[in-house]
């Protein structure tokens, strides 16, 4: 088993990936894969919401695919 950890680029951070979209002060979402949906219950009913995940412009994954 490596347990060695990661080195990550300092260009392989979201601000620099194609799957990254800025929305505000060094924030943004993630466009990688589908919307996380969370429920949640208001006045006794259910409702619904759908985000992309938010990072910071110096988070890293393991997905990320430089901008054209």
């Amino acid at each position: 088993m490596n347990t060695e950890t990661p080195k990550i680029s300092i260009a392989a951070k979201c601000e620099a990936c194609t799957y990254w979209q800025s929305k505000a002060d060094n924030t943004g979402e993630c466009r990688r894969h589908a919307p996380q949906t969370i429920a949640f219950t208001v006045d006794d009913n259910v409702k619904f919401e759908s985000h992309f995940p938010l990072t910071t412009a110096q988070d890293w994954c393991g997905d990320f695919a430089a901008r054209a």
